[in-house]
Order: C-alpha cells, then structure tokens, then sequence
C-alpha cells in the first residue's frame, strides 16, 4: 500500500467545491479543508505508486478551481500508527 499526501490550493471560495470532488474519488482517504499555506489536505492510498501518480496527476489535478499542488509520499517503513 503506497499513502500521500496532497496539498491543494484552490481559487477563494472554492473549498467546498474541491472537498466535494476529492471525496469522490475512491483512493481518498479523507479530505479536510486547513488553515495556512495550503487550503486542503488529502490522504490517498492505493496499491502502487504508479496507481497514485495516475490518480493525482488525472483526477485530482484536474478538478476545476485547484491552482497548485504539492504531494507528499511515505516512506516505506518509516511508518507508525497508534492503531
């Protein structure tokens, strides 16, 4: 399993409108909207990094009203979680 994260900014007001069209995209995990430099946070999981890059570069930045993106990749074992 490959997880990123990608950071959105999108035109003023369009929040709502992009956090709409992540959450219906399947490998999006979650989708919130944030405070600071970015606008959104997105976390995508999916089976390869090939998957995710096809996911990014032809759903989520193409969704009208992102103006820019930066994706952050795990790495593999250096992961933890409290589950």
């Amino acid at each position: 399993m490959v997880k990123a994260y990608v950071l959105a900014n999108c035109e003023t007001g369009a929040e709502k409108h992009v956090l709409d069209e992540l959450r219906t995209i399947s490998c999006v995990k979650e989708a919130h909207g944030i405070m600071g430099a970015y606008d959104i946070v997105a976390e995508i999981e999916s089976t390869s990094r090939e998957e995710l890059n096809k996911i990014i570069a032809l759903r989520i930045r193409k969704i009208q009203m992102i103006k820019s993106t930066l994706t952050l990749v795990g790495i593999d074992g250096q992961n933890h979680s409290a589950y």
